[in-house]
């Protein structure tokens, strides 16, 4: 109980704290009224030392501001980020993503994306390892053993082993598959060691054999028990098939009735599982066209990314800053090959005279397409090309002294005739707007030196069937050579028979002189001596002119930017634009200098 004495300390205390408090609101008071309200007055006098005061801090705040903004823009750039759909279009019509049967654009493309092959080339156009780890030949040079790389799956998470390597191998050995890569794999034992080491065993050298394990993998345990007679129109070509690749099928859409408006969209997301790290990209979109100015309007009005099939760029897209051109050098070449079995070309001296008869940089020019030279049916940065070893071409006047030989003279029309005939050449080629233009040019040279040509142009499917039974006089075509210069299927004398697997032989061309060099120079695994064992063919080919080499094509890719890390330097088919396609980036963010 608190006693009377303390009560009366506490209050004497209370009392005091309120006469203090009291006392500092009145001093307060006073000095807020003493130093602000009286000096209130003098404000004006010293307004407008304060405006400048005022004013110099805004300046400096404003300096500091602009200075940070601009060190900003210094320090941090537009770089590439993940994420972003990436729409595709190409000129051409999807049928089959199986890799053992895509060969047009669109198939080609898509398998591509979906399937990954034991090697793969990168931007270098180097031959690099997809699945594949490494391989190693034997001593006899026979026998490849390639090892796997560690971990591999199927985009539906199944193991991927050398089972599956061997069974896509000998699916298309099968001669029920009826697949086109039948002809590059016969007599070749494929076996699997264990799990992770395939052999394979060739019957003879093949020093580019290695270049041929590009193609897409397939898996046994999805079509291992699809018979070889229906693996063509089996389900999983066209419906979510199931590869290693890249990007894994998501959805495939029909757009448009009428044929010429009809187009497919095929939906692709990426793999998770893929050997070389799941792409940047969100989605990558392919939507094919048969209406090259629909694909090109699609493209102007920003539906698409980048586009494949345009023969030309139109100049309203060579103004926009934003489209990018890609013109890249394929390892193909376009020639006019001469049919040496049709009773005109058989002799050498009509061959010689029109390889003589045409200026092949006026051709180029009319191709109206950046190409590069070619004179030999090898490419200049080949293995083997002889610069002393080419074709002979550009003298109108040779060609006609050899017309005259051959006993074909001008008449008053300026024809070639000879034993009541006119010398008539037809020229087959592809509905292609640059080989139209090309066989105009070459009709044009010929007519001044008296050979009376006629074009035939043919759509593709047509043109295919013509090749198949090589109907033509004369055939305006492009082939694909590679990195390597075995060029054996389209020159060797076993390959002119329509009964041969590939029958490539276009010009039906037959030299043992030649046919010696193309045996042997495929079987040489040293450089030098690959290049000295080719020079009887490139002299028998430059003396008996089966066809006249007119230039190496280049893959045309326009891009709408930002496309980061495509560089491709050189490549072989216009698939391997792929290569390194889970690297692509699209997007871009500010990200500080590193």
């Amino acid at each position: 109980m608190i006693d009377r004495v303390t009560k009366l300390r506490w209050r004497r205390r209370i009392r005091s704290g309120k006469n203090q408090v009291e006392d500092l609101g009145s001093q307060a008071e006073q000095g807020f009224e003493e130093h602000l309200i009286k000096r209130m007055s003098r404000l004006g006098r010293v307004r407008r030392f304060i405006a400048i005061w005022v004013a110099l801090i805004i300046l400096l705040l404003g300096g500091l501001f602009i200075q940070i903004r601009r060190l900003q823009s210094y320090y941090l750039t537009n770089q590439p980020a993940p994420g972003g759909i990436y729409n595709e279009g190409i000129l051409g019509s999807f049928t089959n993503v199986n890799p053992i049967y895509a060969t047009g654009s669109v198939d080609s493309s898509v398998s591509r994306l979906v399937f990954a092959g034991l090697f793969t080339f990168n931007d270098k156009n180097q031959l690099v390892g997809e699945l594949a780890k490494s391989y190693t030949v034997d001593a006899r040079g026979t026998t490849y053993t390639v090892l796997l790389k560690d971990n591999l799956l199927w985009q539906d998470g199944k193991p991927l082993t050398a089972e599956d390597v061997v069974f896509t191998y000998n699916t298309i050995q099968n001669p029920d598959t009826k697949s086109p890569l039948a002809s590059s794999w016969q007599g070749i034992k494929v076996a699997a060691i264990d799990k992770k080491t395939v052999t394979f065993t060739l019957p003879s050298i093949l020093s580019a054999f290695p270049y041929s394990m590009v193609n897409g993998i397939i898996p046994k345990h999805v079509l291992g028990k699809v018979a070889p007679e229906q693996m063509r129109s089996v389900l999983f070509n066209t419906n979510n098939p199931i590869g290693s690749g890249p990007f894994k099928w998501d959805a495939i859409e029909i757009v448009g009735t009428a044929d010429e408006d009809r187009e497919q969209r095929i939906a692709l997301k990426p793999n998770d599982n893929y050997v070389n790290g799941k792409p940047k990209l969100d989605s990558f979109v392919i939507r094919s066209f048969v209406n090259e100015v629909k694909m090109r309007n699609a493209f102007k009005k920003g539906e698409l990314n980048g586009v494949v099939g345009l023969s030309k760029i139109p100049d309203d897209l060579l103004e926009d800053n934003s489209v990018r051109v890609y013109n890249i050098p394929l390892n193909s070449q376009v020639l006019l090959f001469l049919k040496t079995t049709t009773p005109v070309l058989s002799d050498q001296k009509v061959r010689q005279a029109i390889s003589y008869g045409l200026n092949t940089g006026a051709v180029r020019l009319a191709a109206d397409v950046p190409v590069l030279p070619s004179d030999s049916p090898l490419l200049a940065n080949q293995l083997g090309y002889d610069k002393t070893l080419t074709q002979k071409t550009g003298s109108p006047e040779q060609a006609a002294k050899l017309l005259d030989e051959a006993g074909w003279k001008l008449n008053d029309k300026g024809i070639r005739v000879k034993d009541g005939k006119e010398l008539n050449l037809t020229i087959t080629t592809q509905s292609n707007r640059t080989y139209e233009s090309v066989a105009k040019n070459i009709k044009e040279q010929l007519d001044l030196i008296g050979v009376n040509v006629e074009i035939l142009v043919l759509k593709d499917n047509e043109l295919q069937s013509a090749l198949a039974v090589h109907d033509y006089d004369s055939l305006l075509y492009g082939i694909s050579l590679g990195p390597d210069p075995d060029v054996f299927a389209y020159w060797h004398s076993s390959q002119a028979d329509l009964r041969s697997p590939s029958h490539l032989n276009f010009s039906e061309f037959k030299s043992p002189a030649a046919d010696k060099a193309l045996e042997a120079g495929r079987t040489r695994s040293d450089p030098a001596t690959r290049a000295i064992k080719y020079r009887p063919f490139l002299d028998a080919w430059s003396k008996e002119a089966p066809a006249v080499a007119l230039y190496q094509p280049r893959f045309l890719y326009v891009v709408r930017e930002p496309l980061a890390n495509f560089n491709p330097v050189r490549m072989n088919t216009g698939t391997d634009r792929y290569n390194e396609v889970n690297q692509w980036m699209i997007r871009e963010t500010k990200q500080q200098i590193q």
